[in-house]
């Protein structure tokens, strides 16, 4: 016990713990202060951030760069469409992946390893950019909101993440139901499902960050129609046209004649705000996923 008491507190290794602090200190600062500087700087008055940028706290502290960006046309429409496209994608997409990958566990499924290897197949070749615009055409999603459901409704990696899992699930569970009488259906929504939760989560995860984060689907098939617009195609055409904005805010008088807009806004300002206010639900999300997250992603990755 005494041998034990003094390595622990040996000059070394006081030494190496100080040293391990320091370390996982410095990468934890070295990951977030990239988005602490983006958040203070969009609390930080413009006129003071562009001439002495902000380092640990705003140069002043102002709401003006929210106000001006809510105050923007299309805006809360943008959201909404980001929003309806997130939760309807990742609903319809977690169904149809689950269910696809728990029929691709039964040996009795026609033609079962010829379709997994065709799925598999997709994860390495596409079809192209050009293949896959004429068949979205010649379906008729061209500028219709059903373009960004439909394309994402099938992953290949989510099927074969929730295969795995279904595959380590006890078959004595279903082999029960089926004694009951339950068919493919009921035994898919009331013992499959259930217990799969980690992996379901995980790949909700998955598939809400990319509905979110999805700008080129609307810039390719849905450019043409604004009710349309994302939340993420909004915050690209921001980012590129952040000058244009800039001025644009600067000098915007509402139709009832009131008073201008007083608070200057820099270019660099509208690129920190939209991009605060587009990555914002993501990071309200995912800390009450992250131990599904966790663990569907350690059991999923046992087997392959």
């Amino acid at each position: 016990m005494n041998k034990k008491n003094k390595i622990q507190t040996s000059a070394s290794r006081k030494v190496f713990q100080v040293f391990n602090y320091l370390l996982m200190l410095g990468i934890a600062f070295i990951c977030i202060y990239p988005f602490w500087y983006i958040i203070i700087y969009t609390f930080s008055e413009a006129r003071l951030a562009d001439v002495n940028p902000p380092v640990f706290l705003p140069r002043g502290f102002s709401l003006s760069n929210y106000k001006d960006i809510f105050e923007l046309n299309g805006f809360f429409h943008s959201l909404f469409i980001s929003v309806l496209r997130t939760v309807v994608g990742t609903f319809a997409s977690v169904l149809s992946c689950s269910f696809l990958g728990y029929l691709f566990t039964k040996e009795e499924m026609p033609a079962r390893k010829l379709m997994y290897r065709f799925l598999i197949l997709t994860m390495y070749v596409s079809g192209g950019m050009i293949a896959t615009y004429i068949v979205v055409k010649s379906y008729g999603l061209l500028n219709n909101f059903w373009v960004y459901i439909l394309p994402m409704l099938i992953s290949a990696y989510n099927i074969v993440l929730i295969k795995t899992f279904v595959e380590q699930l006890p078959a004595s569970l279903e082999e029960s139901a089926k004694l009951d009488g339950a068919g493919y259906l009921t035994i898919f929504t009331k013992i499959i499902l259930p217990l799969s939760k980690p992996i379901i989560a995980t790949v909700a995860v998955f598939v809400a960050v990319n509905h979110w984060n999805s700008w080129f689907d609307n810039h390719i098939y849905a450019r043409g129609n604004e009710s349309l617009t994302t939340l993420q195609y909004l915050l690209y055409n921001y980012l590129n046209e952040a000058q244009r904005l800039a001025d644009q805010i600067k000098n915007t008088t509402n139709a009832a004649g009131m008073s201008q807009i007083s608070t200057s806004i820099s270019p660099k300002g509208v690129r920190m705000t939209i991009t605060v206010l587009a990555s914002l639900p993501i990071f309200m999300v995912y800390p009450f996923m992250q131990k599904y997250f966790v663990k569907g992603i350690m059991v999923g990755a046992v087997k392959g």
